[in-house]
């Protein structure tokens, strides 16, 4: 059985596939998503086989959402398009394949009679299938997307109710994507196990014997050092 989710932001495109897709007894359809934001979350919590993903959509296309999943979860990606031009870099992103829209059923078929057989036991994934690095951090809040560009990023949190980057005012901003993927994919450095930071708003470091190692960024704000970590963070300093 396959599990599959759709991702496009046009209602007719997303029905179309639905139902082509559900003359397949062995495919099971397990969340359809009109952004990329929704995608990403429904991706991370259910864990799909395969995406059917529109690399046209508003705010974050295709493209850029799939460099923003994390490698160790990653399904097998189809790309949906109406542009035939696009074909060359979707298979550049190592697409499993490419589907122009409208969707037509043979062609789908043969889509389907191919990952059946690839999501066999005897089969291995890709995991490291985008190496592309962020520009931006796509953040959700308010009925809205922010897309924060990393310059304006001090730190990343991770929290019991998710991960929230934080820019100068200290202002807090959720995000879909995982402290792993951030921390591959931007040039913030990792100095604790929840936490993520922007060497470049680095103001002092701070040793402390009753609340041990600190960052101090321009913004006077306290992001905590591990052990763990300090080593590593040192070496980057110079130190």
């Amino acid at each position: 059985m396959l599990n599959v989710i759709i991702v496009d932001d046009e209602l007719p495109a997303r029905e179309n596939l639905r139902c082509l897709l559900e003359k397949d007894p062995d495919v099971a359809i397990i969340a359809e998503c009109h952004n990329a934001m929704e995608a990403i979350s429904k991706i991370h919590r259910l864990q799909p086989d395969v995406v059917f993903l529109d690399i046209h959509m508003p705010k974050i296309n295709g493209f850029e959402m799939l460099s923003m999943l994390d490698p160790q979860t990653m399904p097998s990606i189809v790309f949906l398009t109406a542009y035939s031009e696009f074909a060359v870099k979707a298979f550049e992103e190592q697409a499993f394949d490419y589907l122009l829209k409208p969707v037509e059923q043979d062609r789908l078929n043969k889509t389907l009679c191919r990952l059946h057989q690839y999501q066999l036991p005897n089969n291995v994934k890709h995991l490291d299938m985008v190496n592309q690095n962020l520009d931006y951090i796509p953040c959700v809040g308010h009925n809205r997307i922010y897309l924060l560009n990393l310059d304006d990023v001090f730190y990343i949190a991770s929290k019991i109710s998710g991960i929230y980057v934080f820019n100068q005012n200290n202002d807090e901003y959720f995000t879909e994507l995982t402290l792993k993927t951030l921390e591959d994919k931007t040039p913030l450095i990792r100095c604790h196990r929840q936490y993520l930071v922007n060497l470049k708003k680095l103001k002092e470091i701070r040793f402390n014997e009753s609340t041990g190692v600190s960052i101090i960024l321009n913004n006077d704000i306290s992001v905590p050092v591990s052990r763990r970590y300090l080593k590593s963070l040192k070496e980057m300093l110079g130190l």
